[in-house]
């Protein structure tokens, strides 16, 4: 009965924060938790990140972040091949290599360029949440939801964006007590603008990496909504 009347009292204090409280409150309350001396507008830092995916070698990306020089940079090594995307403001550069064959040098696509941009916007985004989402262009949905994932309820914030910026909805999953984000999940919408139920992805964050007192998520495994499948994880290493 004791254990019954703890449920009870759990579940009807996370409806009542999901109620009293709103997206944008959430948003703060979870950027106080992450950046709690509000750096990320001027980071500059390094890091160095591990993916593996199923049945492939595992690719190394170290990885620059300068924002107040609107400079960018991520090298990645794969097998015996480097590939190197820098964004210098307005300018972009490729360089690619094969350590087998150091003398032969691989002439950059205007598609390489596009993914050189692509890749300082991938990995600000990504590793700049929950702050990115103060940014122009974001709509934050002022109704938070109180959602069970995996067993665990959440406060559920959603964004969406402007046109010029994606049309995908993501959803940020955080701890209702400490405001820690936990899980982001993505969907496709259709030519209405209607989220595609089983398409995208979910990402689950584990543990946390310090730097230039920014809470990083460490750890992050990616997964199909549609059927759980595994994707891959890729982890922080320096």
């Amino acid at each position: 009965m004791k254990y019954l009347f703890s449920l009870l009292f759990i579940g009807a204090f996370f409806n009542g924060v999901a109620q009293e409280i709103t997206g944008q409150q959430l948003l703060d309350k979870a950027i106080k938790v992450h950046d709690p001396s509000g750096n990320w507008n001027s980071f500059k830092g390094n890091l160095q990140v591990t993916m593996s995916t199923p049945d492939k070698p595992a690719r190394v990306s170290d990885i620059l972040i300068d924002l107040p020089a609107q400079k960018f940079s991520v090298a990645a090594t794969r097998d015996s091949v480097i590939t190197i995307y820098a964004v210098d403001k307005e300018n972009t550069s490729v360089d690619k290599k094969d350590l087998r064959s150091p003398e032969t040098k691989a002439v950059s696509t205007d598609k390489d360029n596009e993914r050189a941009v692509f890749m300082k916007n991938y990995y600000t985004y990504l590793y700049g949440l929950p702050m990115k989402l103060k940014d122009e262009g974001t709509h934050i949905d002022p109704k938070v939801e109180r959602k069970t994932f995996k067993g665990k309820e959440y406060l559920v914030v959603k964004a969406s964006y402007n046109e010029a910026v994606g049309s995908d909805v993501w959803f940020f999953y955080f701890d209702p007590i400490s405001y820690k984000m936990e899980i982001y999940q993505f969907f496709r919408t259709n030519e209405k603008g209607n989220i595609k139920p089983d398409s995208g992805e979910y990402i689950l964050l584990s543990d946390s990496h310090l730097i230039n007192g920014i809470h990083m998520p460490k750890v992050r495994k990616w997964y199909y909504n549609k059927d759980d499948k595994f994707l891959g994880a890729d982890v922080i290493t320096k």
